[in-house]
């Protein structure tokens, strides 16, 4: 009989898991993924897949909930580079313009997830709730440094322009956002 596995090789593996998932639930979507597919991608027998995660409602969960979390901190990191409070909103759109024009952009994780399972999976549901929340509070952060109380037109800039250019193909969204938000907060 095998030893058990090591705190390492189960983070390791977990690791591998999220990361299979992820590229293939983002490009193929999660309800066109089957489990064995997973497990191919992955290089992880279903056994083990199911260890770390019951179920696929699980899996999609974790998927969403580590997907936000290295999402909001490439955000944050970027624009973080900006000293100005406008020019750090406007870096916002900048940072889209970078990930629209990435050769695998396919719109918003989420809200793809929740056109897909939103209606029918509470979990999800929470989850994608979850990182609209989140990304609405930090990018408050970055509006309301600049004394203008534009955060909600400048929330569904950002929202609108990742839509569209992910239904459209097209990242110029991210520019005319940008060019928005601008006006919004009183610059040239």
């Amino acid at each position: 009989m095998p030893a058990p596995p090591t705190e390492e090789r189960n983070r390791l593996d977990r690791a591998a898991l999220l990361d299979a998932a992820e590229r293939v639930f983002y490009e193929r979507g999660v309800q066109a993924v089957g489990m064995d597919e997973v497990r191919a991608v992955s290089a992880l027998p279903l056994k083990r897949i199911y260890r770390f995660f019951p179920t696929k409602e699980d899996l999609v969960v974790a998927v969403l909930r580590r997907r936000d979390q290295r999402w909001r901190e490439s955000l944050a990191a970027f624009v973080a580079r900006v000293p100005e409070p406008r020019e750090r909103v406007l870096a916002v759109f900048d940072w889209l313009a970078e990930w629209f024009a990435d050769p695998g952009f396919r719109g918003c994780a989420w809200i793809n997830v929740h056109g897909e399972l939103g209606s029918s999976s509470k979990a999800v549901l929470a989850e994608v709730r979850a990182h609209k929340r989140a990304f609405h509070d930090q990018l408050a952060g970055w509006v309301g440094a600049t004394g203008v109380a534009v955060v909600e037109p400048v929330f569904l800039l950002f929202e609108g322009a990742v839509v569209t250019a992910g239904v459209s193909g097209d990242p110029a969204p991210a520019r005319d956002a940008r060019a928005a938000a601008a006006t919004l907060l009183g610059m040239p």
